[in-house]
């Protein structure tokens, strides 16, 4: 085969085959009793790490696909910034994920379905998109509370000699 044919065969996007794990996980996480969501944390220097929804599995809210591969990234790593990795979800990532994303330091997300398309298959989070657009703040009333001493956890912070910056 020439180097051409080869070419030829090759994806023309090689995130695709990231984009199609993180789908396959979630098929697969659905047939282990988990939600139908997979993500996978390509970083930098290619190592890649994946995700599945453990939401009810574990019962833990924040057990979001995205969540959990960035969590296992982070934790081989060594290091909570994961500037340079590419972050590929099988659904538009939900509010909770992207900013997951966004203090991981991902460098690009990029994902298959979308909310619609997770709405449409009962996983709506419309309500959430509008809180944090700054509609809807009856869903969960968020208010700041006078309190004596505020600031000593950021003075506490502040003079600690040891302390790793982010």
């Amino acid at each position: 085969m020439s180097a051409y044919d080869g070419a030829a065969h090759a994806p023309a996007d090689p995130g695709q085959q990231y984009l199609e794990r993180a789908l396959a996980l979630a098929v697969a996480n659905v047939a282990d009793g988990g939600g139908p969501f997979g993500a996978v944390v390509v970083t930098a220097d290619g190592r890649v790490f994946d995700g599945v929804n453990r939401v009810t599995r574990d019962n833990d809210p924040t057990a979001h696909a995205e969540v959990v591969a960035i969590r296992r990234a982070a934790s081989a790593l060594g290091d909570f910034d994961l500037h340079g990795a590419v972050l590929y979800a099988s659904c538009e990532p939900c509010p909770l994920c992207l900013a997951a994303a966004l203090w991981a330091r991902i460098s690009a997300v990029r994902f298959a379905a979308d909310r619609h398309d997770a709405a449409a298959a009962g996983f709506d989070d419309a309500l959430f998109y509008e809180y944090f657009g700054g509609e809807g703040r009856t869903l969960m009333p968020v208010e700041h509370a006078e309190a004596p001493g505020r600031a000593r956890p950021f003075e506490a912070w502040a003079e600690y000699a040891e302390r790793v910056e982010y």
